[in-house]
């Protein structure tokens, strides 16, 4: 449990939206808590308004690391409002004495939801059309596509949002492999999912989606040397994190022709599709900037489909992320201890 806070306390909150300041002043101005809202990532310019600060609420646009954590020598607590929680290097937290929050439930329906809408764009070819005004509707033989009934669609990672998938694509007919540390055996039983090791998985699957967090033990699962394991013709789709994936043997797979599309609603570099992608370029580290230019390249192939990390993204998502994120404080500041702590 955190050692004991003060009845009023500084809260700082980024990566907000315009219509989230007004709810957040309603819900702690009132109680005496002084605030700090910034519509942008955590920056360290004017880093002195910061070192006061005792909690902390980011989304995963803000990184928080060691340099961030010595502006904030007051913090007791980061809450993100996220499931993942690789923009936070735990290790320096952990050394600070500094917990850690997450929502780990808010998305499941929504990132599944995405996650077979993507599916179904590449199966179908959606992104190779070229439909716009000035162009010409192309041949039907030119984007012929595929039904998702019959294929054999590989899940990897069973948790909430992977067994929705594999629930929903079993709703259309699909054959499901799974792959986790963990079997789910509801899924067994009720849907037919056969457990596989990831070779077998990548090797027989259709179509490939990855549902599971970036650790230094998941970093690169898929990567040089098993991308070639997957089966000819088979895609690819990414809705957790870039990292899963090795930018550079994904290219190498779609240059050969071994893999006929993929979908990433994350991408290693994806800061480089950001508004602010030129400030951080000034401080980037040589493999940061070699990320995202790797990420600019294969956005540009017309059987890659990439989307702005929006998987997560309707209202009724954000509603249940802001309502664990304001209980999770609330809950910190009467001295007790929410049970969705990471460190």
């Amino acid at each position: 449990m955190l050692s004991r806070w003060l009845k009023v306390a500084k809260i700082a909150f980024f990566d907000l939206e315009g219509w989230e300041h007004k709810m957040l002043k309603q819900r702690f101005e009132p109680l005496g808590h002084e605030l700090i809202l910034e519509g942008g990532p955590l920056r360290l310019d004017g880093a002195g308004k910061l070192s006061e600060v005792e909690v902390l609420s980011v989304f995963v646009h803000s990184r928080v690391g060691r340099r961030e954590l010595e502006a904030m020598p007051k913090l007791r607590a980061v809450v993100t409002r996220s499931s993942g929680y690789d923009h936070i290097d735990l290790n320096a937290c952990k050394e600070r004495g500094v917990a850690v929050y997450n929502v780990p439930d808010y998305g499941s329906e929504t990132v599944a939801e995405y996650t077979v809408m993507l599916i179904l764009m590449l199966l179908r070819r959606v992104g190779e059309l070229g439909l716009r005004p000035s162009t010409k509707y192309p041949r039907s033989s030119e984007v012929r596509g595929w039904e998702l009934a019959g294929k054999t669609v590989g899940v990897v990672g069973t948790g909430g949002i992977g067994s929705r998938v594999a629930k929903l694509v079993h709703a259309f007919g699909a054959r499901v492999l799974a792959h986790d540390l963990y079997v789910n055996e509801e899924l067994v039983r009720g849907y037919g999912v056969r457990y596989v090791d990831l070779d077998t998985l990548l090797s027989s699957s259709d179509v490939v989606t990855l549902h599971v967090p970036l650790t230094p033990a998941t970093r690169h699962l898929v990567n040089r040397g098993n991308i070639r394991k997957m089966k000819r013709g088979a895609i690819l789709v990414n809705t957790s994190r870039g990292g899963l994936v090795e930018t550079e043997a994904l290219i190498e797979a779609l240059d050969e022709g071994l893999l006929a599309g993929a979908a990433l609603d994350v991408v290693e570099g994806e800061w480089a599709f950001m508004g602010d992608a030129a400030r951080r370029l000034n401080s980037a580290k040589a493999e940061e900037v070699r990320d995202g230019l790797l990420a600019y390249l294969v956005g540009r192939y017309p059987n890659v489909i990439v989307t702005p990390h929006v998987a997560w993204n309707t209202w009724e998502a954000v509603g249940r992320i802001w309502e664990r994120t304001l209980d999770t404080i609330d809950e910190l500041l009467r001295e007790g201890n929410p049970q969705n702590r990471v460190v």
